[in-house]
């Protein structure tokens, strides 16, 4: 069968179309910084999306390890919790394998403060001791989920929610998370919103909290 001019071009109209649909069904990659202002002196640039790749013939076994998660961290602080980090600024072979983690140690009553993480879902597994954990759901509904969890428990807090871990026995408990980016970002709400720098107006902190101006600023005034 001799294929006509119309014929042709039904069959590029369709590999065209084709190809159209593939392009609309990818996507930009998942950001692993806060955010990336474009500049057009490639003299001015910085890195593109977390990190600079190293010439794999110069990689090393040493850039795919870490050492020192069995080390307790050290909680003597305000909110009684630390977290020791392992992403891609302290294990340089996590660049764009989208994972990383975490330890954290929690004395008796000890918090790790309500948080987000806005590029990572967190898986948390508890080694030793007893928690009171929770994330609480998005606009409109603000639905709060938790769950006290022993050792051996395991508990998963969705990507950006809003989420914490609470001591809840009588000795020190630990655990270790895992999460799904090499850079999953921190925001912990109450440094964020009293003590960005510079501070948010008390103003604007009083309407939102729908308190005295007062209270906001000896809010801010602990951070």
């Amino acid at each position: 069968m001799v294929k006509t001019g119309t014929d042709h071009f039904l069959i590029a109209a369709i590999a065209i179309l084709a190809s159209a649909i593939s392009l609309c069904s990818a996507s930009d990659p998942s950001p692993l910084q806060d955010f990336c202002v474009a500049v057009t002196d490639p003299m001015s640039a910085v890195f593109v999306n977390g990190k600079f790749c190293k010439d794999p013939k110069l990689a090393k076994a040493e850039d795919f390890f870490f050492s020192g998660v069995n080390i307790p961290g050290n909680t003597n602080n305000k909110v009684g919790s630390n977290v020791t980090t392992v992403n891609v600024d302290t294990l340089p072979g996590l660049n764009t394998l989208g994972i990383s983690l975490v330890r954290i140690d929690y004395a008796p009553k000890g918090l790790n403060p309500p948080h987000t993480h806005p590029r990572a879902t967190e898986i948390l597994v508890v080694l030793e001791g007893t928690l009171y954990v929770g994330f609480v759901t998005s606009n409109p509904n603000n639905t709060l989920f938790t769950k006290v969890i022993n050792a051996g428990d395991v508990f998963v807090f969705p990507i950006g929610l809003i989420h914490f871990q609470f001591n809840v026995g009588k000795t020190n408990a630990v655990a270790f998370a895992g999460l799904s980016s090499q850079n999953p970002g921190v925001i912990t709400i109450a440094n964020a919103v009293f003590g960005s720098n510079p501070p948010i107006s008390p103003d604007v902190l009083a309407k939102a909290f729908q308190v005295d101006k007062q209270i906001i600023d000896k809010l801010e005034s602990q951070f």
